[in-house]
């Protein structure tokens, strides 16, 4: 089951919309900034520019979902949160220093994932910036420069004892520039993440229809979540999704040993404007925290995000600002963004309890959002809008598994049919569950134009949940759902 560019089963894709969001007329496509003729033509360049400090002003996450209280507790210091993604631009302003290792596993990029690639190379560098940017002081010494060259073209004369006089002094080039802030160590401007002491692995896939470096999709997912987990990430952070609710067996065996080894994994759930109607894999695989997204007032997004009963809490989605590779920043949109606001609270919450195990750092989350549409959990906002500086601080009762259940659990019971006549597997000497036996047909990876969705839809279209600032097109192929997971409700 090869995947495409932003994750999602059968066919992946980034989950990401745009901003501004235009959605193409049916027929129409998407090209990019400065592509012209093409019917219903978007641009999803960076918007006009603007100073850093401004980016930051944007950013009203920080304080309306109380990720500004949580720092007083957590920053996400001495935890490691792997971004798999299009690769993250570690020479960015904004994400100096947050990059501690990598790798690309697409054969398309650099060793240590940092050389962004695919159709949407972006998308890894914005994702990335909204969970642990830590912001710059570009601007400020841009200032303080000017200021100093100003003062020496044009000295102010001061009066010595002897009525001589003498050019005042040049400012110093620091002399009005500001520090990082004692709590986060975030600079004043650029983009601050949620989690902005916490360190980033960035592992680079790329998801696209035509990979130059060779593995597919459906590889590169697997040897992703596994070199992740190898190599200490504490959470695991995926903004791609599909519009299929099964997942190839290579999965299995990442996610299990995600789970065996205590990873907090968070997915976003997709986005009706990518062609995702409903939440496709990783984000229904048990185990995982899916997000969904909202707008700015609140309430879910239609555009951007989805629905299913794999959706555990909501985050904002419809704008978000990050960095793009080369210094800049854009405005963007979708659930790609949104789950990394996640998965940065996760990381504030491991930092402040670094004994809490996985599923119990997950019901904090849960336990703690805020109820939003009809009372208890839905398919909409799953357990609600997250709190952050509640799932910091609040006296949770503690729970003896994951609110989201297992994937060993799935294993067990699901990977167990045989044909007719074939022998049944057995569990290893180990305990651990025996190799899975199915696995769904191969799909294909080729990214369609985007549509504006009709809803409802039937069946489901496999799509990429990227979340870069464009809409990812649904992919094509016939979607067959092999399996829709029950959740039991976490203790509240």
């Amino acid at each position: 089951m090869p995947l495409a560019t932003v994750l999602t089963v059968p066919v992946l894709t980034a989950v990401l919309v745009a901003g501004p969001v235009l959605l193409p007329p049916p027929g129409g496509s998407w090209t990019e900034s400065g592509a012209s003729g093409a019917p219903g033509a978007a641009s999803w360049s960076a918007l006009p520019a603007a100073s850093a400090d401004e980016w930051r002003d944007r950013q009203y996450w920080l304080d309306e979902y109380g990720f500004r209280d949580a720092w007083g507790t957590s920053q996400g210091e001495g935890v490691t949160v792997a971004v798999i993604d299009t690769g993250i631009d570690a020479d960015h302003p904004d994400l100096r220093g947050q990059v501690v290792g990598g790798i690309d596993v697409s054969g398309a990029g650099n060793d240590s994932g940092t050389e962004p690639v695919g159709e949407m190379a972006e998308h890894g560098t914005l994702v990335a910036s909204v969970l642990a940017g830590r912001g710059n002081n570009d601007a400020a010494l841009r200032r303080a420069e000017e200021e100093r060259r100003s003062a020496k073209a044009t000295p102010t004369p001061s009066t010595l004892p002897s009525g001589e006089t003498t050019p005042s002094p040049s400012p110093s080039v620091t002399s009005s520039t500001p520090t990082p802030d004692e709590a986060t160590g975030a600079w004043p401007d650029g983009i601050v993440g949620v989690a902005p002491r916490a360190e980033l692995l960035s592992i680079s896939v790329h998801l696209g229809a035509s990979n130059p470096g060779g593995p597919s999709p459906e590889d590169q997912i697997a040897e992703a979540v596994t070199w992740a987990v190898d190599h200490g990430a504490d959470v695991i952070n995926m903004s791609l999704g599909s519009t299929r609710q099964d997942w190839p067996e290579s999965w299995d065996r990442a996610f299990l040993h995600a789970e065996q080894n205590d990873v907090v994994v968070v997915a976003a759930a997709g986005n009706r404007a990518s062609g995702t109607l409903t939440a496709g894999a990783p984000a229904t695989i048990p185990g995982v925290l899916t997000v969904a997204g909202l707008n700015p007032d609140g309430t879910a997004s239609w555009d951007s995000s989805t629905e299913g009963i794999s959706i555990g809490v909501a985050a904002p989605a419809d704008p978000l600002v990050g960095a793009v590779p080369g210094g800049d920043r854009k405005e963007w949109a979708g659930t790609s963004g949104a789950a990394p606001l996640v998965a940065g609270l996760a990381a504030l919450i491991r930092s402040e309890y670094p004994e809490m195990p996985a599923h119990q750092v997950i019901h904090r989350i849960l336990a703690t959002a805020e109820d939003a549409g009809v009372p208890g959990e839905d398919p909409v906002y799953g357990h609600g809008i997250i709190d952050a500086a509640a799932a910091v601080s609040a006296d949770v009762g503690a729970v003896d598994r994951n609110p989201m259940d297992t994937i060993a659990d799935w294993i067990r019971v699901h990977r167990r049919a045989e044909p007719s006549g074939a022998p049944t597997p057995t569990a290893s000497p180990s305990g651990e569950p025996a190799e899975p036996t199915s696995a769904p047909d191969p799909l294909s990876t080729e990214l369609p134009q985007a549509t504006t969705p009709a809803d409802p839809a039937p069946g489901l279209q496999p799509a990429l949940v990227i979340g870069t600032g464009l809409v990812v097109a649904g992919l094509a192929g016939t979607a067959v759902v092999l399996y829709l997971r029950q959740r039991r409700s976490p203790e509240r």
